[in-house]
C-alpha cells in the first residue's frame, strides 16, 4: 500500500494505519528517519484525539511535509553584475539538455536575454539538442565541435554573454557518473576556468536529479555537493506521486535550495518550487 492510498483511505486512524504510512513513507523515497520523525509525531497527534479520521491524517501530514520543505523554497534568481551564470551538472540521463531549455524558456519569460553553452562536448546529440532548444527558445548558442574540452566552451560562452549583452548563462555539461573521480574532476576545472573570466562565476550549480532514481539520487547530490558544490537543485520527472519521497530525503542531505521541479514533458512543466502546492499534489 502507498502514501496516496494510505492517506485517502476512509475510517478513524488506528496503530495499523500509522504503522503503514511510515512503511510506506520509506518505500516512497523519503528516507527512514524522516519517516520515523513524521508518524512520532502524528502518533502524538493520534493520542491526544487529534487525528479522528484519515481525513485530518493527510491535512497533518501535508502540513508536516510543507513546513520540512519551505526553507528550501528559494527561486532562481538572476540579478546583475550580468551575466548570471548556470552550470547545470548531474549524472548521465537525467534530463538536464533538456531542463536548460526549459529554464532558458523560463528566464525568456522573466525577460531575461539568454545564452545557451553547449558544454555536453561527448555526445553530437547533445550538441544538436541544445541548439534546438536554443531556435525554439530563442536562444543564443555558444558550441565548439565534438570532443572539444568543455571548460574552453565555457570560457567562450561567458566572455561572448559579455559582449552580447545577455542576462543569464546556462552552461549544459557531460553527464557523469557521480562514481567516477577523474570526471568529477574535470567539472571542478570547468568551474575553476569560468570564474577565471568573470570573478564570482559560476553563481548557480544546478543539480538535475531524476526522483525515479531514488535514493540514489540522494548519492548523486552527496558527490555532487563535495566536488562542485551546489547551489541549487532540479528534480525531474516528479509527475508520479510515489516518486515524491526523494524529494525530502535530498533536501534532508544537502542544504541546496529546490529551484525548479519537473512534473511533465511540455516545455512549461518545469516550474518553480512551491512547498505547499508539492505537499498538496502528494495525495
Amino acid at each position: 500500500m502507498n502514501v496516496e492510498a494510505i492517506a485517502r483511505g476512509i475510517g478513524p486512524v488506528d496503530e495499523k494505519v500509522l504503522s503503514d504510512l511510515e512503511e510506506a513513507l520509506i518505500l516512497a523515497d523519503t528516507g527512514a528517519s524522516l519517516a520515523r520523525e513524521y508518524v512520532e509525531e502524528l502518533h502524538a497527534m493520534w493520542r491526544h484525539g487529534k487525528l479522528p479520521d484519515t481525513e485530518a491524517l493527510r491535512a497533518a501530514l501535508r502540513a508536516m511535509i510543507a513546513d520540512t520543505l519551505a526553507p528550501r523554497m528559494v527561486p532562481l534568481e538572476v540579478k546583475p553584475p550580468y551575466p548570471f551564470v548556470v552550470l547545470v551538472v548531474g549524472v548521465n540521463g537525467v534530463g538536464k539538455t533538456t531542463t536548460i531549455g526549459k529554464i532558458a524558456h523560463w528566464l525568456k519569460g522573466e525577460g531575461h536575454p539568454v545564452l545557451l553553452a553547449a558544454g555536453d562536448t561527448f555526445r553530437a546529440a547533445a550538441i544538436e539538442q541544445l541548439k534546438i532548444w536554443a531556435d525554439r527558445v530563442g536562444a543564443d548558442l555558444v558550441q565548439h565541435k565534438e570532443g572539444s574540452d568543455s571548460s574552453a566552451v565555457a570560457f567562450d560562452a561567458v566572455r561572448a554573454a559579455k559582449a552580447r549583452g545577455a542576462h543569464a548563462v546556462l552552461i549544459d555539461t557531460a553527464g557523469r557518473l557521480h562514481t567516477k573521480a577523474p570526471l568529477m574532476e574535470e567539472m571542478r576545472k570547468v568551474v575553476r576556468v569560468v570564474g577565471r573570466e568573470m570573478a564570482g562565476a559560476p553563481h548557480e550549480v544546478l543539480l538535475v536529479l531524476d526522483a525515479t532514481n531514488g535514493r540514489n539520487a540522494v548519492a548523486q547530490a552527496k558527490t555532487f555537493q563535495e566536488f562542485t558544490g551546489v547551489t541549487g537543485l532540479a528534480l525531474t520527472k516528479l509527475d508520479g506521486t510515489a516518486k515524491g519521497g526523494v524529494v525530502l530525503s535530498v533536501t534532508r542531505e544537502i542544504g541546496a535550495p529546490i529551484r525548479f521541479i519537473g512534473v511533465g514533458e511540455s516545455v512549461d512543466d518545469l516550474r518553480p518550487f512551491d512547498a505547499s502546492a508539492f505537499a498538496e499534489a502528494l495525495f
